[in-house]
């Protein structure tokens, strides 16, 4: 893959500030995003849009939720590695590993809240 630095051309475009971190972003989403953790992203209403990650595996103390400058970071970092020693798995199909995703929000996008729900089956 091949870089471009546009940032020669940004100084050139005052008041374009926010346009050119737009295209900066579009250009790092083309790049090939991580597929870990899986999630859907719902349009509940016309203005209302819900993000559901499957972190199976975290506590809440292990996750944490970032907007910023129209991107939303969730990461997640295992805290307890000492413990899995500890533990004899016969199968082990449930990844415990660090992970950072970030979702790239439109100007009209707030984020109002997150949690944390367990669900056994």
């Amino acid at each position: 893959m091949r870089t471009v630095d546009l940032s020669p051309l940004y100084r050139s475009f005052i008041g374009f500030d926010h346009l050119a971190s737009m295209m900066d972003a579009a250009q790092r989403s083309s790049e090939k995003q991580p597929s870990y953790p899986p999630y859907n992203i719902e349009a509940l209403a016309e203005d209302k849009y819900q993000i559901t990650m499957a972190v199976a595996g975290f506590t809440e103390q292990e996750l944490s939720l970032e907007s910023e400058n129209n991107t939303l970071s969730v990461k997640g970092e295992k805290q307890n590695k000492e413990d899995k020693t500890d533990r004899k798995f016969i199968h082990q199909g449930i990844a415990e590993r660090n992970f950072e995703r970030k979702f790239q929000l439109g100007d009209h996008v707030k984020v109002i809240g997150a949690s944390l729900e367990t669900a056994c089956y």
